[in-house]
């Protein structure tokens, strides 16, 4: 991460922003907090919003393209002992 603070706002409603965001289930957020979920999903691009709730988070990308790259990339990933569960 780069050291700047990522906005907690995924839940515009523009279309572009939509298809830009990745919904993350199964999250064990006892033990995952919001700059592991950053870290993990900062490669896939620009993560302009991130917002973790009581089992679930959602990545907000500047593109579709790097939600769904994002999605194909930690298709298996397991964090906590939980298999994590993926929507665009």
């Amino acid at each position: 991460m780069t050291g700047k603070l990522t906005s907690n706002v995924t839940n515009k409603n523009d279309p572009r922003s939509l298809n830009a965001r990745v919904f993350i289930g199964n999250l064990n957020t006892g033990l995952v907090k919001k700059s592991d979920i950053e870290v993990i999903f900062a490669k896939y691009g620009k993560i302009v919003g991130c917002s973790v709730h009581k089992g679930f988070a959602f990545v907000q990308y500047m593109s579709e393209r790097n939600a769904r790259a994002a999605v194909a990339g930690e298709n298996t990933r397991v964090i906590a002992g939980q298999p994590l569960v993926f929507l665009v």
